[in-house]
């Protein structure tokens, strides 16, 4: 066991699942053709059926059945080609039915797996017991008004994908790894935009601990954390009041929890509910959903490039490490950026320039790749004029920060500052003559056996030529004069 917690009685070693609730992105909801845009006016993009009046009956959205098998295939599971809708029967005030419509025993999606990178390198593979489709209740406002809540039921009916892990996680590291590297699943697919301060994707985390070798224990659901930062915490402070309260000879009882992550706890929300608690029973309203196989297979076939398939690629066709391969395509919109600056050129310079000056630049601007003050055609333009001797690494770093600055290309700071790099022979022998007989003290030094001040008569000759000297031919030419 890699993380445990140590307790009176010895270690203990905590044992988590994950339930996600990803917002689908679809323009419509999952029975209904009201608008799903963030941000709307309370209230504005309600329906009748999502209003729950009589007589209104449910009409299932193909884009969000098509969505939620991308996300199957996406974590290689199992497409189940027919499934069925189930009334989940509870009242709550933002849920104008009294009822959700969910998948609870016959999912669209079955088994699949997930895997996870962590700090030291390892890597480990979590279990997906299954995906199903949900609707999506209100929200409630208690804030507008002394002593009453507000309902706003724009959200109600919206698509989600409820997305069970196995309880294979083991330590709180682990789950940020899996909620990050699902996250960025469902971004490269396009079927959830994963903002979790807006609530598109949010997770219960189902919390229980064990002695070495024991069967599971009692477990609790801490629900809706909404960031993978608090996840983290949320387990350890969990884990930690379970094992004080098993050493202490109680008895955990099985409920749900909310986090505060202001004080550092989890707090009882309600007793936890077990399956007949909710009266399931299959939708009247709707008929059992039946997909064909060659619908499954035409959307596979046109699934983006997921992001261990392009990490693999980019170290092979690019020949860059893994680990700046894993940097790059954590974001979809910077393993494309990379690609459009590397397609054609050295991988490991584009890679350098990418991952070093352009985060650095942007995260001193305040801006995203999306919004990168230096386009990754310009990037690459500028790169060419390494390549082609036109400018050194050094004059580079210059025009970069007039790019940065000014939004101009490559080629015309260059033409405009005069700062083509000098390979004329010529000058670049006069420079050296001019160092060595200003320092003629050093070089009867560096001929007396002291070649370490080599690299001190190269920054003098790159200085004298105001950084312009091609640093090849300079030290061609320098070794040839102070060997002589």
């Amino acid at each position: 066991m890699s993380y445990v917690i140590e307790g009176k009685t010895g270690s203990w070693e905590i044992v988590v699942g994950l339930e996600v609730h990803a917002q689908v992105v679809s323009k419509s909801k999952l029975f209904s053709g009201a608008s799903t845009t963030f941000g709307a006016e309370p209230n504005s993009q309600v329906s009748l059926v999502d209003a729950a009046f009589p007589g209104m009956l449910p009409v299932i959205n193909k884009e969000c059945v098509a969505q939620a098998v991308r996300t199957g295939l996406g974590l290689n599971a199992r497409i189940n080609l027919e499934s069925r809708f189930d009334r989940k029967n509870y009242f709550y005030a933002d849920l104008p039915q009294g009822y959700q419509i969910s998948q609870f025993a016959h999912p669209i999606v079955g088994e699949g797996t997930i895997e996870i990178e962590l700090s030291n390198g390892e890597t480990r593979k979590i279990g997906i017991t299954r995906l199903h489709m949900e609707q999506d209740a209100g929200k409630l406002i208690h804030d507008q008004d002394p002593t009453k809540s507000m309902v706003d039921l724009n959200r109600a009916g919206v698509a989600l994908m409820e997305i069970v892990s196995e309880p294979d996680i083991r330590e709180p590291e682990e789950a940020g790894a899996y909620l990050r590297k699902l996250r960025q699943i469902l971004r490269y697919l396009g079927t959830c935009d994963g903002n979790m301060e807006e609530g598109s994707m949010r997770a219960d985390v189902n919390v229980s601990v064990r002695k070495a070798g024991e069967p599971f224990r009692t477990r609790c659901e801490i629900k809706n954390v909404n960031s993978i930062r608090f996840v983290m915490q949320a387990i350890e402070v969990e884990a930690a009041r379970q094992v004080e309260i098993w050493e202490n000879g109680g008895e955990v009882d099985q409920e749900t929890r909310l986090f505060d992550a202001a004080r550092g706890e989890t707090r009882t929300m309600r007793s936890k509910e077990d399956a007949h608690d909710y009266r399931y029973f299959p939708d009247p309203d709707l008929l059992p959903l039946v997909i064909e196989q060659e619908w499954v297979d035409a959307l596979k076939a046109a699934l983006p490039e997921l992001p261990d398939a392009k990490r693999a690629r980019f170290q092979s066709e690019y020949g860059i490490p893994f680990y700046d391969a894993g940097v790059l395509v954590a974001e979809q919109a910077v393993a494309d950026f990379y690609e459009t600056v590397a397609k054609g050129r050295d991988g490991k310079l584009a890679v350098s320039w990418v991952t070093g000056d352009l985060f650095a630049a942007l995260n001193r601007t305040g801006k995203t790749i999306e919004t990168s003050p230096v386009s990754a055609e310009a990037l690459g333009q500028m790169l060419d004029l390494i390549a082609d001797g036109t400018i050194n690494g050094k004059i580079a770093k210059e025009v970069f920060e007039d790019m940065v600055e000014t939004g101009e290309g490559p080629e015309a700071i260059v033409e405009k500052k005069g700062l083509r790099q000098v390979t004329d022979t010529g000058v670049i022998d006069a420079a050296i003559e001019s160092v060595m007989t200003k320092h003629a003290d050093k070089v009867a030094e560096y001929r007396s056996g002291k070649d370490k001040l080599f690299g001190f008569f190269v920054g003098q000759v790159m200085k004298e030529t105001k950084g312009k000297a091609n640093p090849a031919l300079v030290n061609g030419a320098l070794k040839s004069r102070l060997d002589a």
